[in-house]
């Protein structure tokens, strides 16, 4: 006689996984596998990699989610590598092959091409990105050979280093801001160089203050028992970690954590707050108070 399968126990778990993602798999993919190597019952991520991208990955389950959105305003760095001399239908190495030129450059002449995008530049969002055009993903258009007019988007690159110039390859680490898309600098750095060029490798390595050295991948979390695995998951605040602290005494973490705004020694603007755990996120008013954004749930309020 079969037996039924065993149903998932989904328990309730709070704090940050950072995740060397692999490549080949989508963020959603990696989000579900992490979510069920720690059972966690509510879980989401600070913005996507694509499937052929590999590295830092911040997965957000329980508590952490209240505070995921935080991560998609900071700056990313990548390592990417370039092919020179080949365009395709999507950028990078995953679409098909739209033109073959020869390529005559040297190190010094990608090295120019490469200063010429330090700073505010132009970005056309490429056909084949989550972007929504009423309501439906650009990519989805894109199979089905539909081209959408897209508006240029002003996008900062904070530095752009070239590490290495081989005769058809030139690797570059890259740090930039939120909406960067690094399939596109490739392919307006190869049109600078007048050979074209598209993505081969992507790796991201830091997310704001985050890095890939602490990142661990889904088979270094699965060689641990799972009873072990919740030390591996860092606090909610990590998320917050750009933001300065400020922390509240007992009266006014009451105060606090029923929604009340308090008056508080704090710098303008966005703040973490301690009481002295981890409370939530706060706004800092004209008025001196602070005023409860986004809190974490304890069981006493």
């Amino acid at each position: 006689m079969n037996q039924a399968p065993v149903r998932k126990r989904w328990q309730i778990v709070d704090g940050v996984l950072l995740l060397d993602k692999p490549g080949g798999l989508s963020s959603n993919d990696a989000l579900q596998k992490a979510r069920r190597l720690f059972s966690a019952a509510k879980a989401g991520h600070t913005g996507t990699l694509d499937p052929m991208a590999t590295g830092l990955l911040a997965l957000c389950f329980g508590e952490a989610t209240k505070f995921s959105n935080r991560l998609l305003e900071a700056d990313k760095t990548y390592a990417a590598t370039l092919r020179l001399g080949v365009t395709t239908t999507t950028g990078d190495a995953e679409g098909e092959v739209l033109e073959e030129r020869p390529v005559t450059v040297d190190a010094a002449v990608v090295h120019a091409a490469c200063a010429g995008f330090l700073g505010e530049i132009e970005q056309v969002p490429p056909m084949y990105s989550a972007l929504k055009h009423q309501g439906k993903a650009l990519y989805e258009y894109a199979r089905q050979g539909i081209e959408i007019e897209r508006a240029s988007r002003r996008v900062t690159i904070r530095s752009l280093d070239v590490t290495r110039v081989g005769s058809f390859e030139v690797d570059i680490i890259v740090r930039c801001s939120k909406g960067t898309y690094v399939r596109t600098l490739a392919e307006d750095i190869g049109e600078v160089l007048g050979c074209g060029a598209h993505l081969t490798a992507l790796r991201r390595t830091s997310i704001g203050s985050l890095q890939l050295a602490d990142a661990l991948t889904l088979e270094q979390i699965a060689a641990i028992d799972e009873g072990a695995r919740r030390p591996l998951l860092a606090s909610p605040d990590a998320l917050l970690a750009h933001l300065p602290a400020v922390q509240l005494d007992m009266e006014t973490r009451r105060l606090f954590l029923h929604g009340q705004a308090v008056r508080v020694a704090a710098p303008t603007g966005e703040v973490r707050v301690y009481g002295p755990e981890f409370l939530g996120l706060a706004q800092t008013e004209g008025d001196g108070c602070i005023k409860p954004v986004r809190l974490i749930a304890f069981p006493e309020v």
